[in-house]
């Protein structure tokens, strides 16, 4: 195939508290560190394509990027951290509504506001979904974000996933959608910052799975869309539910010991991470 790990979501310009801009999205962090375990990695998003242009440089070399012209560019405001980050939506590109023809080994359906396809074209040999982004909602003029319930056709296309990962802040909004995923056989990985991880079996069961302690942690922002990428790698590649998400922690704990992009881990860091949180 012509790409091991394709993300479609929008890449964001995300505002900090001090004013400062930086790359932000889903399909920006996941995207990013499949590409540092040694992905073929490709972005499919939408915006305005001089700005994500401008806001990728410094990874330009690491994966693939393909923009879908948008008169914006999906641009938040983001304060805090962790269960009390805050954002506002500033402005939005856009539901992507081309037909995508796809050649992927992973297809990770990233949305961050409702943009994200319900249907496509081509190959993909797995498909994972963070729902964060269907179950978000926001009001003009203050665009503040809450949650809601996803609409019926994110769903449906939950039941077509074999993987989703979602945090505890969206598990009642999405409980519909865990529920029909679930029934159709996806493996449910609910994270839960520094509690236990719980990953639904398909068939039934669920495992509580402890995260590694990092003693002085950075900033958190792209921490649950590392562990969803290093996720479905994982269990694309063979292993059991279990070890995948030990994986992922581990992945995520790499990213928390830093700060920005720059923290992401290859495999080997991964791989050194989770030998220190073995017992």
């Amino acid at each position: 195939m012509q790409f091991d790990y394709t993300a479609v979501g929008h890449v964001t310009m995300d505002v900090l508290a001090n004013g400062s801009r930086r790359a932000g999205g889903t399909a920006f962090y996941s995207a990013l560190q499949a590409a540092r375990m040694g992905q073929r990695a490709l972005i499919l998003t939408q915006g305005v394509p001089r700005e994500i242009e401008e806001l990728m440089e410094p990874h330009r070399q690491e994966l693939a990027l393909e923009v879908i012209p948008a008169p914006a560019t999906t641009t938040l405001q983001t304060s805090g951290s962790g269960s009390a980050r805050r954002q506002r939506v500033l402005a939005w590109a856009g539901a992507i509504e081309r037909s995508l023809e796809l050649d992927t080994a992973i297809l990770h359906l990233a949305p961050v506001a409702r943009e994200t396809p319900t249907s496509w074209r081509g190959r993909s040999a797995f498909v994972g979904l963070t729902p964060q982004g269907l179950a978000r909602v926001w009001a003009q003029p203050d665009g503040e974000i809450s949650l809601a319930p996803p609409p019926a056709a994110a769903v449906r296309v939950a039941e077509r996933c074999e993987a989703i990962v979602l945090s505890e802040h969206e598990r009642t909004s999405c409980r519909r959608l865990i529920s029909r995923a679930h029934e159709a056989g996806a493996v449910v990985a609910i994270t839960a910052g520094e509690r236990p991880s719980t990953i639904l079996l398909p068939g039934g069961g669920n495992i509580a799975l402890e995260v590694p302690a990092v003693p002085t942690p950075g900033d958190d922002l792209g921490a649950g869309d590392v562990f969803a990428a290093a996720f479905f790698i994982a269990l694309h590649e063979g292993d059991s539910p279990e070890r995948a998400a030990r994986f992922a922690a581990a992945a995520g704990a790499v990213r928390l010991q830093g700060h920005g992009a720059a923290a992401i881990g290859g495999r080997e860091a991964i791989e050194a991470q989770l030998r220190t949180a073995a017992p």
